[in-house]
């Protein structure tokens, strides 16, 4: 009896650390990159009231309508992603552990098309807007969170439509494709002599809206809302479960989850006509994520799935925001100079953070440049490092009593401008 306890008990756990995964996956701007484009690298996703070229689709489909009119506008790009091993330090030094580097690459594209009766314009983004690559080797790290990855693909059809010489408004339509798996393993030798692993794996296919205000009262001020709605993914997949002496599932499982809804302000000034300077106000609506809930093929008869894999879990997350400041300065009629900077919060609470996902708040550096080859034809390049502030938790929900260190990430893109 007491060993049939102790299984319900650790199979309880075991459920509960999947569900801490698995909800970071299916919530991958968790860990988002905004950085979808040169001047959004470079700035540190500083460009929502200036932004003036192809990723205005993205960025703030209201300023498509500020283009040339008889231009299009095309951004092709290419990004990498490095994301430096973590360093865990426990109370109890026999979990102690170090995560492995992550490295990722991505092709980016922004159009934009000429006006259509003068007052509409149309543009189509595919963007990366988040993912993560977190693997622990470390036995403790690698209970719960042994690799945990997540793609996401974003499909942004938008329109912009001018009112006035001063006004414009902007919507679009968000398609979102998700994949994620995770694995756990661990040598239980101790206690059953074999070992105990978990796997998911599943995929969605989602959508939502966002929508865009561009007022500009003179030349050189610029103001701007965007508004991303939350998108529900619906991630369907298998589970395959092992926890000796005799448990073992292998099929269906299906969880729902917000992505959740943000919103931007933004001011943009041009000083002398060569140096713009842009601040933006970002709330991220994480409080939409409050719990977790698997579900499982006729769950209720059977008990280690409807009392443990089945059961929901509170999350509870807190509205984040962020501060960015973009400054673009044109260095000569060729070449253009960026740079940004940003204070990100997270929205994770010490109670719920765990091995897959650690994350805190963070203070973000960038900096690019842009060389115009001839009117229609531009290059540049540029970088973003993202310092990842160090975090102590001490006993919470997840049994993490440590303090998480280095981490962070750099971001590199090469990005080609054409004009027809």
């Amino acid at each position: 009896m007491k060993s049939s306890n102790n299984f319900q008990k650790q199979v309880c756990v075991r459920a509960l650390a999947m569900s801490v995964l698995l909800s970071s996956s299916a919530l991958a701007s968790g860990y988002k990159i905004p950085e979808q484009s040169l001047s959004a690298l470079a700035l540190n996703a500083a460009n929502v009231a200036a932004v003036n070229g192809a990723d205005a689709s993205y960025y703030n489909p209201a300023n498509m309508a500020f283009l040339p009119s008889d231009k299009s506008h095309l951004e092709l790009l290419l990004m990498y992603v490095n994301l430096p091993h973590m360093t865990y330090t426990d109370n109890n030094v026999s979990r102690n552990g170090n995560s492995k580097v992550e490295r990722f690459g991505a092709p980016l594209f922004h159009f934009v098309t000429p006006a259509y009766k003068e007052d509409w314009r149309f543009g189509f983004s595919a963007v990366v807007p988040g993912g993560l690559a977190k693997r622990w080797d470390s036995p403790y790290q690698a209970e719960n969170a042994k690799k945990f990855s997540l793609k996401i693909i974003e499909a942004n059809p938008t329109a912009a439509y001018k009112v006035n010489d001063y006004l414009a408004i902007g919507f679009g339509a968000r398609a979102v494709y998700s994949t994620g798996e995770v694995a756990g393993y661990k040598n239980d030798a101790s206690t059953y002599n074999m070992d105990v692993s978990l796997g998911i794996e599943g995929d969605s296919f989602d959508f939502g809206y966002n929508l865009a205000l561009s007022l500009r009262p003179t030349e050189a001020l610029n103001f701007a809302a965007t508004y991303r709605s939350k998108v529900n993914l619906t991630l369907e997949g298998n589970a395959k479960l092992k926890y000796p002496p005799a448990y073992t599932y292998n099929g269906d499982v299906s969880v729902d989850a917000p992505l959740p809804a943000v919103l931007d302000l933004a001011v943009a000034y041009t000083f002398f006509k060569k140096t713009i300077v842009e601040f933006v106000y970002e709330r991220t609506y994480w409080s939409s994520f409050k719990q977790i809930d698997f579900e499982f093929p006729n769950e209720s008869n059977d008990p280690i799935l409807s009392n443990g894999f089945g059961k929901k879990r509170v999350k509870n997350w807190e509205d984040s925001n962020t501060f960015r400041l973009g400054v673009t300065h044109l260095a000569t009629d060729n070449l253009k100079l960026m740079a940004g900077f940003t204070i990100d919060k997270t929205p994770a609470s010490d109670e719920n953070l765990a091995f897959e996902l650690p994350d805190s708040n963070s203070k973000n550096y960038s900096a690019g440049f842009e060389y115009k080859l001839n009117d229609d034809i531009s290059i540049g390049a540029a970088y973003l490092f993202s310092d990842k502030e160090k975090r102590s938790i001490a006993n919470n929900n997840y049994n993490i009593n440590g303090t998480f260190t280095d981490g962070g990430a750099h971001l590199v893109n090469m990005s080609f401008k054409y004009r027809f």
